[in-house]
């Protein structure tokens, strides 16, 4: 725009008139103050969208990582269920193959519960509590009355990572000795969390409490919600409080 006015008054010689010392300072600071102005404005809206894109691009790029890892984490369990399920039917057999027998038939049930649910982030809390109790009974055939479950009316909505309480309940029978004497009692309870406690007699060969079944539980929850799963110890009781996920 100044070339072209420069053209206009040095063709109309007008240059004096319009390109004097004074009116040339005047005009070049309001233009500038303009640029600068109108400049800031398109620099301001320009890094927000730029900014805004990039806010969400790496928001699906956390949400894939979270998913990946949560992924990653599920499939660790499949292996866990079916070893530990295993080796517990390889002790009936020695000890009794019909009811080796009748714990496979079960075993074979629950298991196809596992793998239909492995593809789920998370599960409902009914379906979940119905599985839990399922699996518990199916302990029963080799420890008997040794472990008692403890349950009574909840409520059952929201939803939970699947799997967790059948981990709990496996947490508890694993590290703990129960016998028809002395049983170990597990118990379900629900208020703002779901909390699964149980009587503690250690086992002398057990591994810590907080293994890597329980560890991968407390990722998932943590990928998932953001909130932590509580865990609490004292002389006589464990106890693992569950964030709920709203349905």
């Amino acid at each position: 725009m100044k070339t072209i006015g420069l053209l206009l008054a040095l063709l109309f010689d007008t240059f004096e008139r319009n390109f004097n010392q004074k009116t040339l300072l005047l005009s070049t600071f309001s233009e500038l103050m303009d640029a600068i102005i109108y400049g800031s404005f398109f620099l301001t809206y320009y890094y927000y969208q730029k900014n805004k894109t990039n806010q969400k691009q790496l928001i699906v790029y956390n949400q894939a990582l979270a998913e990946t890892k949560i992924d990653r984490l599920k499939a660790q369990l499949n292996p866990h269920f079916l070893f530990n399920n295993l080796n517990v039917l390889d002790q009936l057999i020695e000890e009794d193959q019909l009811q080796a027998s009748d714990f496979l038939n079960e075993f074979a049930e629950i298991y196809r519960y596992v793998l239909q649910v492995s593809d789920k982030k998370i599960i409902a809390l009914e379906e979940e509590y119905a599985f839990a109790k399922k699996y518990f009974n199916l302990m029963q055939y080799k420890y008997g009355t040794a472990y008692q479950l403890q349950t009574e009316t909840l409520d059952l909505s929201g939803s939970i990572v699947p799997l967790t309480l059948q981990l709990l309940l496996e947490n508890a029978i694993q590290h703990n000795l129960g016998t028809e004497a002395n049983p170990i009692r597990i118990k379900i309870n629900r208020d703002t969390k779901l909390t699964v406690s149980n009587t503690i007699v250690p086992k002398r060969n057990s591994k810590t409490l907080s293994g890597r079944a329980l560890q991968n539980l407390k990722e998932q929850y943590f990928l998932l919600t953001k909130d932590q799963i509580e865990i609490e110890k004292t002389a006589t009781t464990f106890s693992v409080s569950i964030p709920l996920i709203s349905n």
